[in-house]
């Protein structure tokens, strides 16, 4: 009934939320209907970092690594205490040529960290990771110069 109520105009048209059709789409793992929602969401409230970051998240999950840094970079850009966005990224790095390069990620990461029970994976995760990248003997680079190289 919904549909005909639709088709012939008898029901009011809702707008649709598009950041919570993309949350809904990327817990089901569809990564790419999730990331043509997250777009739309991004049109209505251009350059939230929310929505950044879950565009991030889908480029991560559907093996757009590249892109996925570039969004998490510019998060960090607009919001440089997003621990979101460290998060995402320090995870990023940690697979490139130099997993030194994320440290400073998870340390901020951690120095801003949700405390709220769903985070609380994902700290002890990024916990566990710099314990063994500074076991490893990995030191945190400094070298502004060539940030995040490597990707």
């Amino acid at each position: 009934m919904a549909f005909w109520n639709k088709l012939l105009g008898n029901e009011e048209a809702r707008p649709v939320d598009y950041y919570q059709e993309g949350c809904g789409l990327l817990s089901s793992g569809k990564f790419h209907e999730a990331l043509t929602s997250f777009r739309l969401a991004l049109k209505e409230s251009p350059g939230d970092a929310i929505i950044l970051q879950q565009i991030a998240i889908c480029y991560t999950r559907i093996g757009m690594v590249e892109e996925a840094a570039k969004t998490y970079r510019h998060v960090l850009q607009k919001d440089p205490s997003a621990s979101g966005a460290h998060y995402g990224l320090a995870f990023i790095l940690l697979r490139g040529e130099d997993p030194s390069q994320s440290i400073p990620h998870l340390e901020a990461f951690l120095a801003n960290a949700p405390d709220d029970e769903e985070a609380s994976a994902h700290v002890d995760h990024a916990r566990w990771t710099l314990s063994e990248l500074r076991e490893q003997g990995h030191e945190a680079r400094t070298d502004a110069a060539t940030p995040d190289a490597g990707l």
